[in-house]
C-alpha cells in the first residue's frame, strides 16, 4: 500500500486525541495518555503502525482499542506528524475522537492510562512534537 509523497521507507502509524467530557458540566475534557513501558517514562497517545493493507483510519481506531481499551466517535483529522525514529522518517496522522465506552486493562505494551485536562496532558506528554496536537484538538472540539 503506497501513499503520494510518503517513501517507502517510511513508518507509517496513526492515532487519535482521544477524549471525553469531564464528570460535571462545565468542567471541561479529559485527554487520555497511554505509558509504554518499553521506552522507558513514555507518555503518548495513543497511536500504532498501520498493518498491511489497512486505511489510515482504521489503524487509528484499532490503536486506540487496542492501547486504552476504549470505543470511540472519531472526529476530524487534526495533525500528520513527520519525524525521525532511529535513522528513518514516520509520518503519524492523527484524528480527533471522544471516547464512547470501554475499560482500559493493561497489557505489556500500555500498562498505564491517565485521563488529564487538556494543560495537564500537553505538560505530562514526552515529545513536545506531540504537545500541538492537544492545540488541534482544542480547536474543534
Amino acid at each position: 500500500m503506497t501513499d503520494a509523497g510518503t517513501g517507502a521507507g517510511t513508518v507509517r502509524a496513526a492515532g487519535c486525541v482521544l477524549w471525553r467530557r469531564r464528570t460535571h458540566p462545565g468542567e471541561g475534557i479529559e485527554l487520555a495518555l497511554v505509558h509504554r513501558p518499553k521506552y522507558g517514562d513514555d507518555w503518548s497517545l495513543p497511536k500504532g503502525k498501520l498493518k498491511r493493507g489497512e486505511d489510515w483510519l482504521a489503524c487509528a481506531v484499532r490503536e486506540v482499542r487496542e492501547e486504552t481499551g476504549m470505543e470511540c466517535a472519531v472526529g476530524p483529522p487534526l495533525l500528520v506528524l513527520r519525524y525521525d525514529v532511529a535513522g528513518r522518517p514516520k509520518e503519524v496522522r492523527y484524528w480527533a475522537a471522544e471516547a464512547t465506552y470501554g475499560t482500559f486493562r493493561p497489557s505489556r505494551e500500555v500498562d498505564r492510562l491517565l485521563w488529564l485536562p487538556p494543560a495537564a496532558a500537553r505538560a505530562r506528554l514526552t515529545h513536545a512534537h506531540d504537545r500541538p496536537l492537544v492545540d488541534a484538538l482544542l480547536e474543534v472540539v
